[in-house]
Formats: structure tokens, C-alpha cells, sequence
């Protein structure tokens, strides 16, 4: 499918620029968008969306560990646990912090271009430095810069979709988006890859497809100015208490909104089980599977090959899941299921811990997690708490995919160690799955 396919006609916006931005009501900013959006506008959302996870996950897979290796080969795992462990730290706060700027932005050019323009400048700026870091400090904050501007622009990009884009549209075009994600992963992969060694060169290069990623939406954004008489009061006097209110903003009460807390647990346990399934991969390839010895492949090239599977289903699943709960109008159902297939992958490798079933795992895992990537996100827009928080909101449902970084090897590790090994892993996995499947159930505003 094409992004010429998006269903239905495609009028041309009504854009209320900066001269009207003084006047414009509040319909026209935050009011629930109706008109379907551009072909154009979505590829500038799917590049802005690659060019984040290119300029991501090279360091993150890659380059980063090149970069530990090179300043102590011996103590390379302890660093990257220390470079990547206060970058995770970083985004759990970014990601909601700059959600919420953006939401009280009234740049006259919009709500969300300056904070995608900004974070993409920041990471770039930041990846060029990593390049030549001259110690683990500066490597250290240099990675936690460039996670700052990368959470800066994917909380604006995100929370763009809910500002311009129909209900009935965001299913597509939350596939096309996971698409983009995926493909960005891919690139991040291929440019690590193709630099052989030389992470200088990959962070010059991630740098560059991060701000490529962001031309076309910078110039086709149609984003809405937000007149300044819409934006929440925010009193630093005293300071302390505007401060404290402002901090304050970020809590979601689940009695007042249960359909959004329903959400952001679901989205934590489908998460989790997804890292648990991903994390140990390697070492149960090489200790389970025993690859090197029943196939002659190595672990590493296995890895490879798994998440090249698991990425192309995912593309596939992602883009057509979207776009089919869009024709059914119904959300909970395609996430049920998608979950429930998610589950089913991880019980596939504790039970069948060959070649084969690493590999049949893998377009199994994909299958699912593209479906549950564009349906739930499309879910989780129809239970947002209100128009203006709509960034902020969307940060906070963020923390639950960063969040598992953190859960998902404190579960891992005792599982694999000490309670069974990687049948004990696959299998909690897979129960965590599924309790986020029976949790979808909970939301009552969304079908």
C-alpha cells in the first residue's frame, strides 16, 4: 500500500497562520480535527519518525558499545550499562517535560514544528559530539543530549496526530508511523553496519538522517498556532508553588480518567513482555538453541537475521492492521488479538527452542506487535484527557514503553538464573502479554 492509498478524499485544510493566530478560536486549535489529512503530511510524519529511530538505535545497538569498547575493553559492559542507563533515566522524564512545553507552545508556527525542529537540532549537535567524546563523562552526557532531543521530537510528532488527524483516520495513519519507526530501526542497524568499526563515522551519519528526517514536515506541517488566551495559566509566583502545580500537571488521575489509565497499563505489560521476549536473545540463541553447534551459524548473524524477520512483519502488519480497524471502527478487538499473538510468539520459543522455532517466534512476534503498534496507539488517542494536554498526556503513555528498559531485565534475570531458565522467561513473558490483553477490556469509551 501507498501513502496515495489513505481512504477517502483528501481536501485541502483550512490553515489558520500567523496572522490569524491572535484571533483564532478555539476550534480551530484544539477542537477534535474532522478533515482528512495529506498524503504529505503523513510522509513528513513517517520521515520525522525514522529519522528519530535511525539516529537512535545505531548508538543504542551498536555504536555506543564500539564507543565503551574503545575507551576500556575490559570494563566495556560496565560503561554501556552506566551510558545507556542514565540516557533511559533521561527519556522517562523528556519525553512527558516536552510533551507538556509543546502543549503550552504559541510559536506562530505552531504548537509542535518548534519542539521537532529544536530536538532535532539537539540530537544532531549531540551525535556529532559523541563522535569525539574524549572520556566516559562526556560520553555519558552527550548520549543523555541526544535522548533529550530524540524524546524532544517524538513527544511533538506524536502528539501531532491527535491535533490533525480525523478518529477514523489514525488507525493508517498510526501503522504508517509504526512503519516509519521500524524502517528507522532498520537504517540504524545498516548504518552501524556499513561504517565496520568507525562509530565516528556512524554518528555523523545518524546525525544526518535525523535531520533529513525532519525537512518535509518543517515546511508541510500545517500545525495550528495556539492563541495565547487558550494557554493554561502557569503562576511562578510564589515559585515554588508554580513550579509544584506545574509538576503536578503531569499526573493523570485513574478514577477521573479510568479509560486512560486502562491504557497506559496495557501498554506497560504488552511492552514489557515484548522486552523480555527480545532481551536475552543473543545468549539464548547461543545456550539454548545452541546455533554455532546444530547449524553452524553464529549467535550474532542469528540476532541479525531474527530482527530482519521481525522488523518486515512488522512493517506489513503495522500499515494493514491500522488501516482495518479504521474500516471496522473498532479498536479493542484487533488489540485483544494482536496481544494475544504476541503471547503465543513467546510461548513458542519456551517450547520449541530450535532454529526453527527462533524463526517461526520472530514473524509470529512481528505479526503481532505491528498489529498491536498502530491499533493501540490509535486507541490511546480517543482517551486522551483534553485537547490542550494532549502532548503532556501522550509523554506520560510514553513512560510505559520506556519503562520496560528498566522492568524487563529485573524480571529476565531471576527467571533465566535461578527459576527455569528461558522456559521460566517465555512464559512470564507471555503471561504479561496476555494480562494486557485482558486489561483492553477494562476501556469503555473506545470499541
Amino acid at each position: 500500500m501507498s501513502l496515495s492509498d489513505l481512504p477517502g478524499p483528501v481536501p485541502d485544510p483550512v490553515i489558520a497562520r500567523a496572522s490569524t493566530a491572535a484571533g483564532a478560536s478555539t476550534a480551530s486549535a484544539l477542537a477534535e480535527p474532522v478533515e482528512r489529512v495529506r498524503a504529505l503530511w503523513v510522509t513528513g510524519v513517517v520521515l520525522v519518525n525514522l529519522g528519530i529511530n535511525a539516529a537512535f538505535f545505531g548508538p543504542l545497538q551498536v555504536l555506543l558499545g564500539q564507543q565503551a569498547a574503545h575507551f576500556d575493553e575490559g570494563g566495556k559492559e560496565a560503561i554501556l550499562a552506566l551510558v545507556t542507563g542514565c540516557g533511559a533515566a533521561v527519556s522517562l522524564v523528556a519525553n512527558p517535560l516536552f510533551g507538556a512545553f509543546s502543549d503550552r507552545t504559541t510559536s506562530r508556527h505552531g504548537r509542535r514544528v518548534p519542539w521537532v525542529l529544536l530536538g532535532a537540532i539537539l540530537g544532531a549537535v549531540a551525535l556529532v559530539a559523541l563522535a569525539g567524546a574524549p572520556n566516559v563523562a562526556a560520553m555519558t552526557a552527550l548520549w543523555c543530549a541526544v535522548q533529550a532531543g530524540a524524546n524532544g521530537m517524538y513527544a511533538a510528532i506524536t502528539a501531532a496526530v491527535p491535533d490533525r488527524v480525523p478518529v477514523a483516520q489514525r488507525g493508517t495513519v498510526g501503522g504508517l508511523a509504526a512503519m516509519g519507526q521500524t524502517v528507522g530501526i532498520l537504517l540504524g542497524a545498516v548504518i552501524a553496519a556499513v561504517v565496520a568499526g568507525n562509530f565516528a563515522l556512524g554518528y555523523w551519519l545518524c546525525a544526518a538522517a535525523l535531520l533529513a528526517g525532519v525537512v518535509l514536515y518543517l515546511f508541510k506541517n500545517d500545525d495550528e498556532p495556539l492563541p495565547p488566551r487558550e494557554r493554561k495559566p502557569f503562576k511562578l509566583v510564589p515559585f515554588l508553588k508554580g513550579v509544584g502545580a506545574f509538576i503536578w500537571s503531569f499526573w493523570v488521575s485513574p478514577r477521573k480518567y479510568p479509560d486512560f489509565a486502562w491504557a497506559w497499563l496495557t501498554r506497560l505489560l504488552v511492552s514489557t513482555g515484548n522486552h523480555m521476549v527480545t532481551l536475552y536473545l543473543l545468549f539464548f540463541l547461543s545456550d539454548a538453541v545452541h546455533l554455532k553447534e546444530t547449524e553452524g551459524i553464529d549467535p550474532a548473524i542469528g540476532v541479525l537475521v531474527l530482527t530482519g524477520l521481525y522488523a518486515l512483519t512488522v512493517i506489513v502488519t503495522s500499515v494493514l492492521g491500522g488501516r482495518l480497524s479504521d474500516r471496522m471502527g473498532k479498536r479493542k478487538p484487533l488489540v485483544i488479538a494482536s496481544s494475544v499473538i504476541i503471547a503465543v510468539a513467546s510461548l513458542i520459543l519456551a517450547f520449541a527452542p530450535t532454529w526453527i522455532g527462533a524463526l517461526t517466534g520472530a514473524i509470529v512476534l512481528g505479526i503481532g506487535f505491528g498489529a498491536y503498534l498502530a491499533v493501540d496507539f490509535a486507541l490511546i488517542t480517543q482517551v486522551l484527557p483534553a485537547a490542550l494536554d494532549r502532548g503532556k498526556d501522550l509523554g506520560v503513555i510514553n513512560i510505559a514503553n520506556s519503562l520496560p528498559q528498566v522492568l524487563a531485565p529485573l524480571i529476565a534475570y531471576p527467571l533465566v538464573t535461578e527459576l527455569g531458565g528461558y522456559v521460566s522467561l517465555y512464559v512470564a513473558a507471555a503471561v504479561i502479554g496476555l494480562l494486557g490483553a485482558v486489561f483492553v477490556v477494562k476501556i469503555k469509551k473506545v470499541a
